[in-house]
């Protein structure tokens, strides 16, 4: 089994990275596990106060499960991925079953923020992109799929994501093995990293 995880800020292109990868590294052997999937539930909070949760702060998820999680799946357990809802902001009854695969793929702002989490991980990738090249990616996707005004998500990125990108996702970077530039946009880098990751398939 071969470990990655794949951090970098919102609206980096992380995902279009794991896309990419997963489209060129063997089929049905490739799991990505969302580190979304495990902010704290937060269903105790009245609902006039969700919108004030600090998501992009490392204290909003829940580590500890995702830590176990995977070690299971390191273990050959097949495990219940959580659910989580960004319109409640609570964590939903449904979860996803997952088995082990031969490619495990943590994705998330802060994915290499965690030192057990890290110590699990066999490659690990930061995603990097413009400010400017995010903010717009956030906009369009906050404002399309979330249902979010123009003039809140400006709010949001000025009061939550700016800061805590500069204080928590950026520094993450000295933990990367690789980083990746414009993200699923480089094609020299994601060639390198497909060979490299199936040549560490093979080998194991």
């Amino acid at each position: 089994m071969f470990i990655i995880g794949i951090a970098g800020g919102t609206g980096s292109g992380k995902t279009t990275v794991v896309k990419r990868l997963t489209e060129r590294l063997p089929q049905g052997e490739v799991v990505v596990i969302p580190q979304d999937s495990y902010y704290k539930d937060s269903s105790h909070v009245p609902v006039e106060e969700r919108q004030f949760i600090n998501f992009d702060h490392p204290d909003a998820f829940e580590w500890s499960l995702l830590e176990k999680h995977l070690r299971e799946l390191k273990e050959g357990k097949a495990i219940e991925q959580p659910t989580y809802s960004y319109i409640t902001c609570t964590r939903q009854p449904q979860t996803i079953h997952i088995e082990p695969k031969e490619v495990i793929i943590i994705e998330g702002i802060l994915s290499l923020c965690d030192p057990k989490l890290r110590d699990q991980m066999d490659l690990k990738i930061f995603v990097d992109a413009d400010a400017d090249d995010r903010l717009i990616r956030v906009m369009k996707r906050d404002i399309v799929e979330r249902g979010r005004t123009t003039e809140a998500v400006i709010e949001r990125y000025q009061r939550v994501l700016k800061p805590m990108h500069q204080q928590f996702i950026e520094p993450c970077k000295r933990y990367a093995d690789v980083i990746v530039p414009q993200g699923g946009h480089n094609k020299p880098a994601i060639n390198m990293l497909v060979k490299f990751i199936k040549q560490q398939i093979q080998e194991k």
